[in-house]
């Protein structure tokens, strides 16, 4: 663009072995034109990271060449050292185990659409991951202390939490993109009330306040242009809510394989991952905000009654319960997907995502200004919650600076519902740091649906879980 110096940037990737994320970043950075540099892919996997360094490659330098270098490099110091943003996207333990974090707790009549962030099977996966996170953060410590750490990782607000609590010095910030969604789904209330046309309102173009934590967000202002969307979406709800909306679907455009077009499996994956709305506008209903994340992730955060009693129940509601062996299959399908393209047997086809990774990144290197919502340590922009508890409003990115913007305080009935889960979050990392895993349990028993359940069956499923992830 006319006027604005071309940046050079040193970019660490930890988890840089993705099938997901980093195909995503590949693409994106395809449309980039006003920063380059070299992106450092680290992996405990070091084939990923080189299979992926092979790819990275092979596609930009056919669709914007001379502007980035993909180095799949084995040691995390020497990824790190010199970096300007560090990208953190890795799967805590493997599926076999998130199987045991969804799956083991339906024993139990526990039933979880995705298990990663609340719930029984986000207290047991964040057991494990915090270790991870702590040693992440550690490392940045000693060979990047300056670069701005950006986590992708679930359970997203523990995540962040972990590393800002073992380096409070830390530059980071957590980002996830369900409240993209949300603000499509407002885009096609306008569009189906007749506001516009259809398809013809951009996400960016709905202007939202947005305050609550990861997976459980929550809106209480939305406008597009001078239209307040509020009695809008009211109307759709009264027309939708007992039968369901299927005209947005989840954020599959965002899974692995899917942007580039060549997904054998979309309808499966759809059924897997997208949803009528309908616990949306429930939670609507009985608050008068809009929840701003996916039904299957909102389920999770409610009492166990509300959505998650019965798999009939969760059919009900018109979502899905997500088998890890679907997980599980889409993954060795995405192993072989990725030796094709190593081997140019396959091409990628390059899409925008619609993620605003690189307008974050840009942001901080100073090429220009970004409003966008943000997990980071609460300073004041939720009087109501816990500070430095890990909370997602707004923020302002800039050059060097991410300043989140006051959310202000949630209505008290639905400050119950959040606050339990922030106290889960604070409680579990305690255990963790402390290594007291009594406390850890004290936790895991407490949860919304654990705590239906008598003290000897929490105690039984506790240790049941832990066997297999205190293995990793």
């Amino acid at each position: 663009m006319y006027g604005v110096e071309l940046k050079t940037i040193k970019l660490c990737y930890i988890g840089g072995g993705s099938r997901n994320w980093a195909w995503v970043l590949m693409q994106d950075l395809v449309f980039e034109q006003e920063i380059s540099g070299r992106i450092e892919l680290y992996d405990t996997k070091l084939e990923d990271a080189q299979t992926n360094e092979i790819i990275g490659n092979a596609l930009l330098s056919q669709y914007n060449p001379g502007h980035w270098k993909f180095h799949a490099n084995p040691s995390l110091e020497d990824a790190l050292t010199g970096s300007d943003v560090v990208f953190v996207s890795i799967l805590p333990g493997d599926f076999e185990e998130m199987a045991v974090d969804v799956h083991a707790p339906e024993a139990y009549g526990i039933y979880q659409p995705v298990g990663d962030t609340a719930g029984a099977g986000g207290i047991i996966r964040a057991l494990r991951t915090i270790p991870q996170f702590r040693v992440i953060a550690q490392a940045v410590k000693k060979y990047a202390s300056g670069a701005w750490v950006i986590n992708y990782t679930n359970p997203m607000s523990i995540c962040t939490r972990t590393l800002y609590k073992e380096f409070p010095q830390i530059k980071a910030a957590g980002c996830c993109h369900e409240v993209f969604n949300t603000q499509k789904l407002l885009a096609t209330v306008l569009e189906v009330s007749g506001c516009a046309p259809k398809n013809s309102i951009k996400r960016e173009e709905i202007h939202i306040q947005v305050f609550g934590i990861n997976h459980f967000t929550w809106i209480d202002k939305a406008s597009w242009k001078n239209i307040d969307i509020f009695p809008y979406y009211a109307q759709f709800v009264d027309r939708y809510a007992d039968s369901g909306f299927r005209g947005v679907e989840a954020a599959t455009t965002f899974a692995a394989g899917s942007a580039s077009g060549e997904d054998p499996e979309e309808t499966v994956r759809r059924k897997f991952f997208s949803s009528a709305e309908r616990v949306k506008m429930d939670l609507f209903r009985r608050y008068g905000l809009i929840a701003a994340a996916g039904d299957r992730h909102l389920a999770e955060f409610c009492p166990h009654s509300w959505y998650l009693a019965s798999p009939e129940q969760v059919e009900s509601w018109g979502f899905a319960l997500t088998p890890v062996s679907w997980r599980i299959a889409n993954r060795d399908a995405l192993i072989a997907q990725a030796k094709a393209y190593r081997d140019r047997t396959k091409t990628m086809i390059p899409v925008a995502s619609g993620e605003e990774g690189i307008k974050i990144v840009k942001a901080l290197m100073g090429q220009g200004n970004l409003v966008s919502n943000v997990n980071m340590p609460n300073q004041g922009q939720m009087p109501d919650m816990p500070r430095d508890a890990v909370v997602e409003t707004n923020a302002a990115f800039s050059r060097d600076t991410i300043q989140p913007l006051v959310g202000g305080e949630l209505p008290i009935d639905v400050r119950n519902l959040v606050m339990h889960h922030v106290l889960a979050q604070e409680g579990i990392i305690e255990a963790v740091f402390e290594q007291d895993h009594e406390k850890a349990f004290r936790v895991f028993s407490q949860d919304l649906a654990v705590q239906t359940l008598p003290l000897k069956d929490a105690r039984a499923l506790f240790d049941q879980m832990c066997s297999k992830t205190l293995k990793s």
